[in-house]
């Protein structure tokens, strides 16, 4: 007798869903198989464990017993946790664009037996609203179309197939040259908001993409608008509801204008490009304010995301107790009776709390008011109240936490924690991104291959491209933070997985989504488009470009050149949506490399302070004592100390500079060689 198959499931999103009246199957062979034996169509569902409008449709409609009734009469039902298999949800999210529809979550897809879509949506109300038809209407008029009209279903799932499947013939556009780029950062800098940061109007993303773009065009051309517009971006974040101001880390997006009202959920990636960027801009700017907020969120991270053996967990849902942003916000009298009226007062009016509350009748903590950081006493008082506030919201009930463990999103976050950790000479952030790297080397390797997600020992979901680029991008970040080569080595291994089984070939070029041995997917997608978190082929532009430098192997420049080359047609026809993609080119096209030579003798600690106080996006950047062995960049290799002092050697590809070993010297020449006229 069919059932409710989701209980067997490790992932939280699906069982949040084992106890719905819903005959839900999992993705996989068995609920493909009842869908030909059955002779009905497969109703697709999509979404993730902290997505707030996955759960007003579950609360709404798979939690009722007409509505699921209707779904088990008609439809083979299959859910599909979209962080545990990110290339089935980009296959149908793409169809879904094709169909002229605007992505989100949940994913509603319709499919007929051989799981070609053939109609969808995202979310569905009850009943019909927002614009939107009554989700049962929607049920039986597509069971009916596709019981009477196949011919209908065929020729759109045929069509839908045929426009999400990469074609050759991509790679004809020009290459991209300077000129390009430094004309889409005047264009792009326009865009953002001057007031309040990020790209004018709402919703508010926080675009890693897009602003590393940004940033890296700032600093290449020297154009101060567009490094400004990043900086403000990243100030306004800072200060914005979006940011926790108790408890550290930021939510997924702003649903408006100003970075006041986020959408509270917390997702693993969105710190982990944060952090990345703010130390980047925090090494030009020194603000304390940045400096601040990545120190605070890394303590979140700590705190809160780190699962046994010190893998990072994915999500905090954005609702508790079935209400979004529960958890978070305040209201004056609550906020009055943990600390007191006098304190209470001196809190309110640093992060805008009055009685009528900022937000449906509550508060959200946020500082747009205010520049910067308060004066120093006055930031101590309020870090005392924020740890009191912190503490009593600790006993309310808390969102739901995501445990699993993505190989992709572990990547940014270690990635980004090796770079922050030695920008800030912190440590304990390397340290903890070397435990995270071991748990993916350890936990979520089978027979030499990554897979892409883990919980509680429990892990099966392929590898993805995006796992491999991530991984080896936390790889390259590590080795240059430590000095390591155990991990170049490890990523030169995983390298040579990415291209024997994600490749897609001499004709065509670029990675696939999917290797070559995933049987569960019906098409392999190929994408260099900018999405939430970094395209696999932007990210291994750049990923071989350092492999290049390292190595000195000159395959791993021809390759990046080929998968610019591949895409080039799509980031001609649609530059803002490749930005990504864009940035990395600067790598191909300036390789840079740092190396600070120390004396052992006499460490030179100005030098280092001086590298560390000037952004160079996309550098590789490595340390070394005494000299520079034959393991070592090719570029430098026997370069050593000069008369016992500590010595910097900048290389744009094989031209390196003389030894420098005056800090201010040094500045002026990296000042130089990070930008073109």
């Amino acid at each position: 007798m069919t059932r409710n198959r989701l209980a067997e499931e490790s992932s939280p999103y699906l069982l949040q869903h084992a106890d719905n009246p819903v005959h839900w199957w999992a993705w996989g062979p068995e609920a493909l198989t009842e869908a030909k034996r059955s002779g009905k169509p497969i109703l697709l569902s999509v979404g993730y464990s902290a997505c707030h409008w996955c759960h007003v449709m579950a609360h709404e409609s798979f939690e009722d017993e007409v509505t699921a009734r209707v779904m088990n009469d008609h439809f083979v039902n299959i859910k599909v946790d979209r962080e545990e298999r990110p290339d089935i949800d980009a296959i149908y999210m793409s169809a879904l664009h094709r169909l002229g529809q605007q992505g989100g979550w949940p994913l509603t897809m319709f499919l007929d037996s051989d799981a070609r879509p053939f109609w969808g949506g995202t979310y569905f109300p009850k009943q019909p609203m927002y614009g939107r038809p009554g989700f049962t209407d929607v049920l039986l008029k597509l069971s009916d179309i596709y019981r009477n009209e196949p011919d209908k279903v065929t020729g759109n799932a045929e069509a839908l197939i045929d426009a999400i499947t990469p074609k050759p013939g991509d790679g004809d556009g020009p290459a991209v040259t300077d000129q390009i780029l430094h004309d889409v950062t005047q264009r792009l800098a326009r865009v953002i908001d001057p007031i309040h940061g990020g790209i004018t109007g709402a919703p508010k993303f926080p675009q890693w993409s897009f602003f590393w773009l940004l940033w890296r065009g700032a600093i290449r051309y020297r154009h101060e608008p567009a490094k400004a517009a990043v900086i403000k971006t990243l100030e306004r974040i800072a200060q914005g509801g979006i940011y926790d101001h108790l408890g550290g880390g930021f939510a997924r997006y702003s649903v408006d204008e100003l970075w006041l009202v986020p959408h509270f959920e917390k997702m693993l990636y969105d710190n982990a490009l944060l952090i990345d960027l703010m130390t980047e801009v925090f090494r030009e700017t020194q603000s304390p304010l940045l400096k601040a907020r990545i120190a605070e969120t890394v303590d979140w991270l700590a705190r809160e995301m780190i699962v046994d053996s010190g893998g990072f967990a994915s999500a905090l849902d954005a609702d508790s107790e079935g209400e979004e942003g529960k958890f978070y916000v305040w209201t004056a009298d609550e906020i009055a009776a943990v600390l007191g009226t006098e304190d209470a007062a001196f809190f309110n009016a640093a992060y805008d709390v009055s009685p009528d509350g900022n937000w449906e009748g509550h508060t959200i903590l946020n500082r747009l008011k205010w520049d910067g950081l308060p004066p120093a006493e006055d930031e101590a008082r309020l870090a005392g109240l924020r740890a009191k506030l912190l503490e009593a919201r600790a006993k309310r009930i808390r969102p739901g936490w995501d445990d699993k463990v993505l190989a992709d999103w572990n990547g940014l976050m270690i990635g980004a924690l090796a770079r922050a950790g030695r920008v800030f000479d912190h440590a304990s952030w390397v340290t903890m991104a070397r435990r995270a790297f071991t748990f993916v080397e350890q936990k979520m390797t089978v027979s030499g291959r990554l897979i892409h997600s883990v919980r509680n020992g429990t892990g099966h979901s392929p590898g993805t491209a995006t796992d491999y680029a991530n991984m080896i991008w936390a790889a390259l970040r590590l080795y240059q933070a430590t000095g390591e080569v155990v991990y170049l080595n490890q990523a030169i291994t995983w390298e040579s997985v990415l291209d024997a089984h994600y490749w897609a070939g001499p004709s065509s070029g670029g990675y696939f989504t999917a290797a070559d041995d995933t049987r569960d997917v019906i098409v392999r997608l190929k994408s260099a488009h900018d999405d939430a978190t970094p395209s696999a082929n932007a990210t291994m532009v750049s990923n071989l470009c350092a492999l290049g430098t390292l190595t000195g192997d000159a395959r791993y420049a021809r390759r990046a050149e080929e998968i610019m080359r591949a895409f080039s047609g799509d980031s001609a026809r649609n530059l803002a949506g490749h930005t990504g993609l864009l940035s990395a080119a600067i790598d191909l096209l300036s390789p840079q490399l740092l190396v600070l030579v120390r004396s052992e003798d006499e460490p030179d600690t100005d030098l280092q302070d001086a590298l560390h106080g000037l952004s160079v996006p996309g550098a590789v950047e490595i340390q070394v004592n005494g000299q520079v062995d034959a393991a070592g960049p090719p570029a430098v290799r026997g370069k050593s100390t000069v008369d016992g002092k500590s010595a910097v050697y900048a290389c744009l590809g094989p031209q390196c500079s003389l030894p420098v070993t005056v800090a201010t010297d040094l500045r002026r020449i990296v000042s130089d060689f990070r930008a073109v006229e």
